[in-house]
């Protein structure tokens, strides 16, 4: 199938031929002809599947076939990341080049005058993130009473991150006659209760089991020890043929920490995670798909959105502690046809996570044989932490810096 029997129009079909698309992907065969027909959608597809355009496109096609006086926000599409709410903006950009459909995108973290300003002037479509938009909702600058369209997007992050009461909050200011798709990587419980909620007798687009890894994608694990990390690193690095590598850590500190090692060697990296600033955050992802630096180092929620067709590899630093996450960090790579590689390092206090990670891809990772800094036979685990030291971990919720530990973000709702 290709996308001009989708029953797509010209002006859609023009912009994604220039787009270089030809055959959409598997969400996008389902979800298009479901969403040209009005219906609610719960779409389960992981990143890397073509999830953007297989909203982006039937949105604007109904927007701009079915043009109204109305001058209110129509379309809102509700993200976790600041990161993904751009990169949503771009593709409703590129898709909707030639439907004059207007669009904005607002988040935190950044001035909101120029958010406001252009708010002002009316848009069809609004990609926002929880806090920015109830934030300027109660200044009185946004109005959600027109939505005839509403988008939650990474519903299973918005829950890792604590927006979901946020997200309750938003959906008691939009219409409750309105068209609602719904995607979410997992479907855990309290997820899919919201669902229940949210939907009308909606069709189900399931691809691309998180139980399973893109087969174009070739993985290598590397069992070294902690110490040697950097210096595994920076000699995989200096094999030439790594063009792009998005390296994964878990902590903040650990991300600043790589890419301080990067730079002694002339290697040129960023960092991307919460605490930085958004200019610098969008100037770090900007350099990397331009190719200004080579290294790319992030932690997973910062990471979440990064859509970068041509990324050759990427490499786990530091194993996941959710494995689920580990199939998203790999799906990274590998996309728009392309083969891909990802590299883990494993040392002797990440093996239950490596078990749980291969559990769940349903393989055993090929380790690899040349390493020149492979694991000390007598290796033995770090020693347990004091009791003082684990309760206050408990109090922060878990020690990833970046996220709750698995089962430490429970809540009735």
């Amino acid at each position: 199938m290709e996308f001009n029997q989708l029953g797509l129009i010209d002006p859609i079909l023009l912009a994604v031929a220039e787009q270089g698309y030809t055959t959409p992907t598997p969400i996008q065969q389902q979800a298009i002809p479901i969403l040209l027909q009005k219906k609610d959608l719960l779409g389960c597809a992981q990143t890397g599947t073509g999830k953007t355009a297989a909203f982006a496109i039937p949105i604007l096609q109904l927007l701009y076939t079915e043009k109204t006086h109305s001058t209110g926000i129509k379309v809102l599409i509700l993200t976790p990341t600041r990161e993904l709410a751009i990169q949503i903006n771009e593709s409703f950009e590129a898709y909707g080049k030639y439907t004059k459909i207007s669009h904005t995108v607002i988040f935190g973290g950044v001035s909101q005058v120029p958010q406001v300003s252009t708010l002002k002037r009316g848009v069809d479509v609004l990609i926002a993130t929880p806090g920015r938009l109830l934030d300027l909702i109660n200044q009185g600058y946004i109005s959600l009473r027109q939505i005839q369209i509403f988008v939650l997007d990474e519903a299973d992050r918005m829950l890792d991150m604590g927006f979901i009461h946020d997200v309750k909050r938003v959906i008691t200011k939009i219409p409750a006659k309105r068209q609602t798709l719904f995607f979410s990587a997992t479907m855990p419980p309290e997820i899919q209760k919201l669902a229940d909620v949210l939907l009308n007798k909606p069709s189900k687009v399931e691809v691309t089991p998180v139980s399973s890894t893109v087969d174009a994608i070739e993985q290598r694990l590397y069992y070294v020890g902690k110490t040697d990390k950097n210096k595994l690193l920076l000699h995989l690095l200096k094999d030439e043929t790594i063009k792009t590598a998005l390296v994964f850590t878990r902590t903040k500190h650990g991300a600043d920490k790589v890419v301080k090692v990067l730079h002694t060697y002339g290697i040129t990296a960023a960092a991307i995670h919460g605490n930085k600033s958004q200019n610098a955050r969008q100037n770090a992802l900007s350099s990397f798909k331009n190719g200004s630096i080579r290294v790319l180092v992030a932690t997973d929620i910062a990471a979440r959105g990064i859509d970068i067709d041509d990324l050759s590899h990427v490499i786990n630093f530091e194993l996941p502690e959710v494995p689920e996450t580990y199939v998203h960090r790999i799906g990274r790579t590998g996309r728009a046809g392309n083969t891909g590689i990802a590299l883990s390092f494993c040392d002797i206090d990440e093996k239950l996570e490596l078990r749980d990670i291969q559990k769940v891809i349903g393989k055993v990772i090929p380790v690899e044989g040349n390493n020149p800094f492979p694991l000390a036979a007598d290796a033995k685990p770090s020693p347990p932490e004091p009791k003082q030291q684990q309760r206050q971990n408990f109090k922060r919720g878990g020690t990833n810096q970046n996220g709750p530990k698995r089962n430490s973000n429970k809540r009735s709702w």
